[in-house]
């Protein structure tokens, strides 16, 4: 392959809902630049993208794949994508390296959530998009409800280049508006006659010409000029006002499409050549916020934007490269962590294939095998300047269950399997929790995780639980009480003696603390001697305070006190959570002088501290979550009432582009699967996000539940 230059070269993504027909048209793309000399089917198993055993049974993108292809002189770099939400990773690590995204609408369809998903995507990361409606092949093609949902969903952006001349079967030919000519296909494999319009569309043609022409000249003021006096604007001069718009994202050109029957393939290709940004025309941002612009005379810079395993190869990083040349044999540093690189071999990616290359200018896009210590959203550089370029943010996870190897001795290597997972795609979080005593995995949906297990089982050979994890409570108290606790031991020696007297209130944000209380018909005046405050790894304060006078205990003592109320904060008396928000006064208490010791004292101080939080009306509290929901209007009913099911505080609702948007407060407890119970309510067609939000006191018959499932896990224990 020859090398080409940054203004030769086009980075594009392909997006859009599952069996909107990316794959498909991505094959057709390749045949077309004779990459490949043959296309493949996505239901024979052939294609050059969803090659892995596990995309061939599900017959769907589950990986983003990196492809090429060869056309009118210009090199394409193409990301195929997942079409599911599951998946979304991969979108948005292709939104990092690519610079316009072709969002593919399934005509059957029209614009589904998935479109809607994306679209917001590439707003988020100010991507233009071109719109491909493709399968007008089909018999239920339907191009006026594609558009009409087009134009309600994105607005005056929507601007058509083409329209069909007949949709299902017979679909053969469009009009394209910007050439002002008619293609005619005589088969399935591209072959296309250029012919004049004809005269019972000539009107229609000639009305989307003209607004064509408005919209472009309306991105620069020079061709506004021309467009006043002419009335009229060139295809050349309409291609540069939209090239300006398509770089401001304020229009999305809307092509036809039969990615299958390779109906209009070569005119999307060359309207991303002739319009579309080239790499040269993009500037990215380092971590300190400076910017680089794509040069390739600039420093060698590379970035990682993916990492994967494969078989026969090992170790793949995938890579664009950001400024300058980067040859084979290059040196290259990480800034991260000051290693070095060689590498020895470079790739242009077109799925499983890989063609060795020479060299890659700034703005192409290529793989490395078996680095040593690179990862995704790390950066590699050829020259003296430690560039970081802006990592990729990935959305937060949208479902989590608790696993476990089913054979203990399989614990280590799930560990290392699950890590692995985790540097390959980002999305999958993994944490052993501490509090929960469980290892937790995150993703972005029960089908995301469900992959993975089919990878364990099948691939790793080793068989895994799933099931829901438990909640971290938190445990704090109401009002104040008193405890006292004496710990005596005597077993025949030096015995163990310590008696501790507390007092306990709630903190409260604000309120400072006061030395006179009334508890239990005591009166009690306190003297502060010293105060000690701690804030908890897992969120809130405990105060702890001295307040002993006449030498009850002695001060070497109160640390030992410290440490009991710090090992029940971090086990809760009621269900072994962990306990926050509490300020504990130490104001009485007794010593021996030969058997008290710290163990002693750090017992009593535990016990009097679960006495009095007993006492103090404790409560469970549990982690809550804002949830926004993005949802079909037909849907609404079925998922507000499922959502008031799962204890939901509704706290708005409203419209956005054809889709309604709940926003609610959930419980955590009330969320493990709902990710799966939203899509089976809306036949897939929804979709939410989840943050947390704050902690917030469970209803006493939620209390009441969890209290009696703790004691009963006490006892079986």
């Amino acid at each position: 392959m020859k090398v080409y230059p940054t203004q030769s070269i086009r980075n594009v993504v392909l997006l859009g809902s599952t069996k909107s027909g990316k794959t498909t048209l991505a094959e057709t793309m390749m045949f077309e630049g004779k990459v490949i000399d043959r296309r493949g089917a996505v239901e024979a198993k052939t294609t050059v993208s969803d090659n892995t055993e596990i995309e061939q049974i599900y017959q769907r993108s589950i990986y983003p794949t990196l492809l090429y292809t060869e056309f009118m002189d210009h090199k394409l770099n193409i990301i195929d994508t997942p079409g599911s939400d599951d998946f979304v990773g991969g979108v948005i690590s292709a939104f990092k390296v690519a610079d316009t995204g072709v969002m593919i609408v399934n005509a059957q369809q029209g614009v589904e959530v998935g479109t809607e998903i994306f679209a917001r995507y590439a707003d988020k990361h100010s991507k233009p998009l071109l719109i491909g409606v493709n399968q007008l092949d089909h018999e239920k093609a339907n191009w006026e409800n594609s558009i009409e949902m087009l134009r309600k969903a994105f607005g005056k952006k929507i601007v058509l280049i083409q329209f069909p001349v007949e949709t299902g079967a017979g679909f053969n030919s469009f009009v394209d508006v910007l050439k002002m000519k008619m293609y005619f296909f005589k088969d399935d494999n591209g072959t296309r006659e250029e012919r004049e319009i004809p005269a019972n569309l000539m009107d229609q043609a000639s009305e989307l010409h003209q607004i064509l022409a408005e919209m472009a000249a309306e991105n620069d003021e020079n061709l506004m000029e021309i467009f006043f006096d002419k009335g009229i604007l060139t295809e050349e001069e309409i291609r540069a006002g939209l090239a300006i718009g398509l770089i401001k994202c304020d229009i999305m050109p809307v092509f036809c499409l039969s990615g299958k029957k390779d109906i209009g393939v070569k005119r999307l290709m060359d309207f991303i050549i002739n319009v579309a940004p080239s790499p040269e025309k993009t500037i990215q941002k380092l971590k300190d916020g400076t910017t680089v612009p794509c040069d390739s005379k600039g420093q060698t810079s590379i970035f990682i934007y993916k990492t994967a395993v494969e078989q026969h190869l090992g170790d793949v990083s995938f890579f664009r490269v950001m400024s300058g040349k980067l040859v084979e044999g290059a040196d290259l540093t990480n800034p991260e962590n000051g290693s070095k690189e060689r590498l020895s071999t470079i790739y242009a990616v077109a799925g499983k294939k890989k063609e060795k290359v020479a060299e890659m200018v700034a703005g192409d896009m290529g793989c490395a095998v078996k680095l040593k210590s690179v990862k995704t959203n790390q950066t590699l550089n050829g020259g003296p300047k430690e560039w970081a370029f802006e990592e990729i943010v990935f959305p937060p996870s949208k479902f989590r269950t608790a696993i476990k190897a089913k054979a203990e001795k399989d614990e280590e290597k799930l560990g290392e399997i699950l890590n692995r997972a985790h540097a390959e795609d980002p999305t999958i979080v993994v944490e052993y929790s501490k509090e929960l005593k469980q290892t937790i995995l995150s993703g972005q949906g029960e089908h995301h995780i469900n992959i993975l297990k089919w990878h364990l089982t099948n691939t790793h050979k080793l068989e895994v639980d799933l099931f829901a994890p438990r909640i971290s409570y938190r445990e704090t108290i109401t009002k104040v009480a008193l405890a006292d606790y004496r710990h005596r031991k005597q077993s025949g020696g030096a015995g163990q003696f310590g008696e501790v007297h507390i007092l306990i209130e709630p903190v409260v944000e604000g309120v400072a603390p006061n030395n006179r209380f009334k508890v239990e018909g005591k009166e009690l005046v306190l003297n502060f001697k010293g105060k000690e405050e701690y804030t908890m790894d897992w969120g809130g304060k405990l105060e702890y305070y001295n307040c002993i006078v006449g030498g009850a205990i002695d001060a070497r003592f109160m640390p030992a006190i410290l440490k009991g109320i710090m090992e029940k904060m971090e086990e809760g008396p009621l269900t072994g959570s962990y306990a926050r928000d509490i300020r504990v006064f130490v104001y009485d208490g007794k010593m021996h002088p030969v058997d008290s010791n710290e163990i002693s004292f750090r017992l009593a101080g535990r016990n009097a501290f679960k006495e009095a939080f007993k006492k103090a009306g404790p409560k469970i509290m549990e982690p809550i979550y804002n949830i926004e929901v993005l949802v079909p209007s037909d849907c609404m009913g079925d998922v507000m009432s499922d959502l008031q099911n799962r204890r939901a505080m509704i706290e708005g609702m409203s419209s956005e582009k054809g889709f309604e948007v709940i926003k609610a407060r959930v419980p955590l407890a009330e969320l493990h699967k709902y990710s799966t119970t939203l899509s089976s309510l809306t036949s897939g067609r929804a979709t939410f996000t989840m943050t947390y939000a704050d902690f917030q006191q469970v209803p006493a018959e939620v209390q009441d539940k969890l209290l009696k499932e703790y004691e009963a896990s006490e006892k079986d224990e």
